[in-house]
């Protein structure tokens, strides 16, 4: 049985008529609201240190602030997923979805 991979979204900077998203910081700030969803929870105490998610990630990609946000946010919290996808949506930005080759090298 072949087990698929999450999909990844990529949340970009864009409007859906083709403005510059703003604030410029966007991308990170919604990261780090996420940034305590992580596989096994979020870790505290002295030795914790700040960090993104790895299920939602800010990133520039030729040249357009994108957040990549991972399918498997919606498994691990529901409302998480909502809510990014909502920004998403509530502010008019464009959304794609990753496409891999399954011949890509790992």
């Amino acid at each position: 049985m072949t087990v698929s991979k999450p999909r990844q979204f990529f949340i970009q900077g864009v409007t859906q008529d083709g403005r510059t998203f703003r604030p410029s910081d966007w991308s990170e700030r919604l990261a780090g609201a996420m940034s305590s969803f992580r596989p096994g929870g979020s870790i505290g105490g002295p030795g914790a240190h700040i960090g993104y998610s790895p299920y939602c990630v800010p990133r520039v990609i030729n040249g357009v602030k994108c957040v990549i946000v991972n399918e498997a946010l919606r498994d691990i919290e529901p409302m998480a997923w909502d809510f990014v996808m909502n920004f998403a949506r509530d502010n008019g930005l464009q959304v794609a979805e990753a496409c891999w080759l399954e011949d890509q090298p790992k």
